[in-house]
């Protein structure tokens, strides 16, 4: 079996180290920390959680409870340390930060096919007998990100290497939006209706307005501070320059005639397919740095969206990752290159859980190349593959980092007719029980192939 060299012990590279050598490989696991540490990291420690303490929903209602149950199934590390160091969080899952981070050191420094070197990575290795694993994190800079950009482009045959800030607008279900008050059309009737219009009146769009204007926003960090505007222009700063500045941006009303009576709305805003499933829209042009309640309470303000399931809020903030719809492969490799990896935030997954999620499939894989055997795709009905293929589907041109969530499983394929036998005292929720239950089988029947 060949070695295997991961860099970066965060939490993709950590469980991603856990996972090859469980298979029996030898892994040399870098960490440059303590001898350098990125803006955002205070400790030496692997796994350290930067933000909050708390890995979101514990339960089975939420796809990332079904994620953090499939990573127990498949023997995760960051999973075992989770409940190990549990704190009290009502329905979430939180930790003890730093018994976290000591639990999985500890179990790294002392595994017998780990060996962690404390040093900074400026290349990717080279050699066939070199399979690497990236796993350096959003921060990732230098020789090491020039290495990175340089394979990249090369992968995507030319495309633009790394996206250097994560400006992403909000994603709602489809199902969700209150389509009694929006409606289906593109500008101008160009080409097919593509968009869901939410219209506004006067009246709505100056409350909306005045709402967004004065939300509260949450705080940059100062290595952030020097660039932060220049890629994308967060709505509430657009709107911030005067009143009816949005209606000449991402609210115009021009062209957009509601099909049915003709009417021009006073202000509308776009919501666009964001998977293949059409199960995901984004809100478009609402790049934002506001707080995620307040995201929910002003949002919730435009027509149609009042009782919208928000599945990913908006975020600004620097992040290098990759153009994965272009880059790379569903089993985390780099196209172009078997023996590199991917793994954690870099791909374009968001979160705690799945950057360790990401980093349990490519360990997996890895370790799978290194003993000469096939690596594999993770089954779609589960939240592993679903985020292996959102982050490998989806439309380049518009790729953004997501959470896991329900919206990116396979359908049940559940008719509304077969929905009203279900007693009524069960029908809420009974969607993504389903979804939930059909996913876990799917890891169990994987199981026996990796086996």
């Amino acid at each position: 079996m060949k070695d295997i060299y991961i860099v970066g012990a965060g939490l993709a590279g950590s469980e991603a180290a856990w996972q090859a050598a469980r298979q029996g490989a030898r892994v040399t696991l870098y960490e440059m920390r303590p001898k350098k540490f990125s803006p955002a990291h205070k400790t030496a420690g692997f796994a350290e959680l930067v933000c909050s303490n708390s890995l979101r929903g514990a339960g089975l209602e939420n796809a990332v409870g079904v994620l953090k149950e499939e990573m127990r199934r498949l023997g995760s590390l960051i999973m075992e340390a989770a409940d190990a160091t549990r704190v009290p969080a009502g329905g979430a899952l939180a930790v003890d930060r730093q018994g976290f981070s000591d639990y999985i050191t500890e179990k790294l420094t002392h595994h017998p096919l780990v060996t962690v070197l404390h040093e900074e990575v400026q290349a990717i290795p080279e050699g066939e007998e070199a399979v690497t694993i990236i796993a350096s994190g959003p921060l990732t800079s230098g020789a090491l990100a020039e290495d990175i950009a340089r394979r990249a482009q090369a992968a995507g045959e030319g495309d633009a290497a790394l996206y250097f800030y994560d400006a992403a607008a909000p994603i709602v279900s489809l199902e969700s939006i209150d389509m009694t008050r929006a409606y289906r059309a593109s500008r101008y009737g160009k080409g097919s209706a593509d968009y869901i219009n939410c219209p506004m009146t006067e009246a709505e769009y100056r409350r909306f307005w005045r709402e967004l204007v004065t939300a509260e926003k949450a705080e940059t960090h100062e290595f952030e501070k020097e660039k932060f505007f220049e890629g994308c222009m967060p709505v509430e700063v657009m709107a911030a320059r005067g009143e009816d500045t949005l209606l000449f941006g991402p609210l115009k009303p021009v062209g957009l005639e509601h099909p049915e009576t003709g009417e021009r709305p006073f202000a509308v805003v776009q919501l666009r397919q964001d998977n293949a499933a059409a199960t995901l829209y984004n809100i478009v042009g609402f790049q934002t740095h506001l707080k995620w309640p307040e995201q929910r309470r002003v949002f919730g303000l435009i027509p149609g969206l009042e009782q919208a399931e928000f599945l990913r809020y908006g975020v600004m903030h620097r992040n290098t990752f990759l153009n994965s719809p272009r880059q790379l492969e569903a089993t985390f490799q780099l196209k172009g290159e078997e023996r590199l990896f991917f793994a954690g935030q870099m791909t374009g997954v968001e979160g705690y859980v799945e950057s360790a999620a990401s980093g349990l499939m490519a360990g997996v894989n890895a370790a799978r190349l290194a003993a000469g055997r096939a690596p594999l795709v993770f089954p779609r009905e589960s939240c592993h593959g679903a985020l292996a293929h959102y982050i490998t589907t989806s439309e380049a041109r518009h790729f953004q980092p997501m959470n896991v969530n329900f919206g990116l499983l396979p359908d049940t394929g559940l008719t509304k007719q077969e929905l009203r036998l279900v007693p009524r005292g069960e029908r809420k929720g009974y969607k993504k029980r389903v979804l939930a239950k059909r996913a876990l089988a799917a890891i169990e029947g994987f199981k026996e192939e990796l086996s």
